[in-house]
């Protein structure tokens, strides 16, 4: 068995400041609630290889883990992976950006499997990402369109 999970949230902010908020990975930590820090370990042409940090769980324990992420602007696509997969046999997110009326449609898709030795099988984390996804995307969405208004530029949306 593998996880699948899909998660999406319109934006009431142009698509170009809804990209370049949530792909400016050294600003994740104030983006996302759960990231404690992110560390640029390589850039090479649009793919990024980071570390990132999460804030320690209700059991004290800080989870952290090597990702990359490669941005296409002309698509409005972001695919990325896993590279330290800790529990994970395999984790591939791919994100897509949309204008619609009322701004951007982001798009979260994970596609993964847990180990067999992990603490959890691939339907309990398939819960827990799309829980904490929805957590996570309204934050993101309440702090990108406090971000676009302060720039004026929500102009052009339309309901």
């Amino acid at each position: 068995m593998a996880g699948h999970t899909q998660n999406e949230i319109t934006i009431a902010a142009p698509v170009d400041v809804v990209w370049e908020v949530t792909n400016d990975l050294e600003n994740w930590p104030q983006l996302f609630s759960e990231y404690a820090s992110v560390e640029i370990l390589s850039r090479e042409g649009h793919k990024t290889t980071f570390r990132l940090t999460m804030h320690p769980d209700e059991n004290g324990t800080v989870w952290s883990w090597v990702s990359e992420r490669e941005p296409d602007r002309e698509t409005l696509t972001v695919k990325a992976r896993r590279v330290e997969t800790g529990p994970f046999a395999h984790m591939d997110i791919h994100w897509r950006y949309e204008e619609v009326p009322a701004g951007t449609r982001m798009v979260w898709t994970q596609d993964f499997a847990m180990k067999p030795d992990a603490p959890v099988d691939d339907a309990w984390m398939t819960d827990n990402i799309n829980r904490n996804s929805k957590v996570q995307m309204a934050l993101i969405r309440d702090r990108v369109e406090k971000i676009a208004a302060e720039r004026g530029a929500s102009a052009g949306l339309t309901d």
